[in-house]
């Protein structure tokens, strides 16, 4: 247990100014879905509760969110051009299912994207915005989880969307 608490040491890295992105191997080796990891780095937790990290490799939800955006632009080489939402950036963005930085630790989750725009096109859409929805592609790998259940935790019930800007 000793070792899982430090890996990987995510606090030390940024600490010692190691660039680090956070991103996804899919349903390789963990879930595909950003707001999983969101949870784990801020609270140390696995999806069913175990605690593998010591607070004091924790992330706040700043930093945490800051991985998954501006953070993860330098490996592509397009600081500047993605990751935050700026003048002259692209406007890829999604709209959440409740505001990030002020539900309950536990709820992270299961927040979803209820619309996700890429290109300024909507490539997902739910919620009040299901209108928008592109035509659903077919769930790959064909024996991921999310093709027999639909996905790893039950989504958060909300009343509407929320934004939060950085």
């Amino acid at each position: 247990k000793a070792k899982a608490e430090q890996s990987p040491p995510v606090k030390r890295m940024l600490a010692a100014g190691v660039p680090l992105g956070a991103g996804t191997d899919a349903t390789r080796v963990a879930s595909y879905n950003p707001f999983v990891s969101l949870y784990w780095l801020i609270t140390g937790k696995t999806v069913g509760g175990t605690t593998l990290y010591t607070e004091a490799n924790r992330l706040e939800r700043m930093e945490a969110l800051r991985l998954w955006t501006a953070s993860s632009a330098w490996f592509s080489s397009e600081q500047g051009r993605k990751g935050a939402l700026a003048p002259g950036q692209l406007a890829d963005l999604a709209v959440l299912s409740a505001d990030y930085f002020s539900i309950p630790d536990e709820d992270i989750k299961r927040l979803e994207s209820v619309l996700t725009l890429v290109g300024g096109k909507a490539v997902h859409a739910a919620a009040e915005f299901a209108a928008l929805a592109p035509p659903a592609l077919p769930v790959l790998p064909v024996w991921s989880p999310v093709a027999k259940f639909g996905g790893y935790a039950p989504p958060l019930a909300t009343s509407g969307c929320a934004c939060s800007l950085f």
